[in-house]
């Protein structure tokens, strides 16, 4: 049916393919207010143990390809952070690439000034 076609071809045009960005310390604190919200840290499992932000999970950039085991819900808010921001950049890139549609960039732990939970 064309008239279906032509409406597909227009949503997946104007499908977002972006992310939001938003500073560390408003990303924690919309999480620690809302239970639905994913926190990831997409540093190594080493830079994870010597401290994270309590209650994040670990999931290391260059696994990013298991998220989907991890989050099959496309759907769910995930906010990600590393320690710089240029992992979680390359990483929200990824996700919204891969279909997941409430991804937000928080940047570097590096500017985060609350308290970090040490694994070790």
């Amino acid at each position: 049916d064309r008239v279906f076609e032509k409406e597909r071809e227009r949503m997946l045009f104007f499908k977002k393919e972006t992310y939001d960005k938003q500073s560390i310390e408003a990303g924690i604190a919309e999480y620690r207010k809302n239970t639905s919200i994913h926190l990831i840290d997409v540093r190594t499992k080493e830079e994870y143990d010597e401290g994270h932000i309590l209650g994040s999970s670990n999931l290391p950039l260059q696994e990013i390809g298991s998220i989907t085991h991890r989050y099959p819900d496309k759907h769910s808010p995930l906010y990600i952070y590393c320690h710089s921001g240029a992992r979680s950049k390359r990483a929200c890139q990824y996700l919204v690439k891969n279909g997941y549609d409430h991804v937000v960039d928080l940047g570097g732990i590096m500017r985060y000034d609350g308290p970090l939970k040490k694994s070790k």
